[in-house]
C-alpha cells in the first residue's frame, strides 16, 4: 500500500511537472490591448501602442487611435515617434504604405495638429491620416511603411499583419 501510494505521488509529481513544462497553466498573452482614455467630456480616444524596428535597429512607437469627439465627429490617425536625433520627417510628403503584393497607400501628413508650437514641431514625430485608406488594408497581409527624412533618405518599418487588424479594430470603435 505504502510502495502504491509513493508510485501515484511519483506519477503525479510527474505530470505536473510536464503539464507546468508546456505552460498549459499559462495562458497566451495578448500582444497589445487597445486603451480607451476619456480626454474630455464626452471625447474619447481609442488607441493602440506598438514599437516597431526600422532597417537600422532603431525602436518606433506606432500608435493609432481613434478621437470621438462629443459633437459625434471621427478620425483615425497613425502617429510615428521616433528617438529625438534619429531622424528628421519630411512632412511634405506623405507616408507610403506598401502591402507584400505591391499594392501601395499614401497617408496625408496631419501632424500640424499634434504640436503647440507650430513653428518648432519635433523632427521625430509625424502623424497621419488613416481614416480613408484603413479600410483598404487587408489585415492578413503584411505592411512596409515608408517615411521620409529631411536628408532625403526613408525610415523604413515592417508592421506584421496582426498589428493592421488591431488598428482596424481601433477604427471600428464606437
Amino acid at each position: 500500500m505504502k510502495k502504491a501510494f509513493s508510485w501515484l505521488l511519483w506519477l503525479a509529481a510527474l505530470i505536473l511537472g510536464i503539464w507546468l513544462g508546456l505552460g498549459l497553466f499559462n495562458p497566451p498573452s495578448a500582444a497589445a490591448a487597445i486603451r480607451q482614455l476619456e480626454e474630455a467630456p464626452g471625447q474619447v480616444v481609442y488607441q493602440s501602442r506598438q514599437t516597431l524596428k526600422d532597417q537600422h535597429g532603431n525602436s518606433w512607437q506606432a500608435i493609432a487611435f481613434k478621437r470621438i469627439l462629443s459633437d459625434g465627429s471621427t478620425s483615425v490617425a497613425l502617429r510615428l515617434v521616433g528617438f529625438p536625433g534619429v531622424a528628421a520627417i519630411d512632412r511634405s510628403q506623405p507616408l507610403t504604405l506598401t502591402d507584400s503584393l505591391g499594392k501601395t497607400l499614401t497617408a496625408a501628413d496631419d501632424s500640424g495638429q499634434i504640436f503647440t508650437d507650430a513653428a518648432a514641431p519635433e523632427p521625430n514625430v509625424g502623424q497621419y491620416d488613416l481614416q480613408p485608406i484603413l479600410p483598404q488594408l487587408q489585415a492578413e497581409i503584411p505592411l512596409r511603411l515608408t517615411l521620409p527624412t529631411m536628408d532625403g533618405d526613408t525610415i523604413v518599418l515592417k508592421v506584421p499583419s496582426a498589428l493592421i487588424a488591431e488598428w482596424q479594430t481601433v477604427a471600428s470603435q464606437t
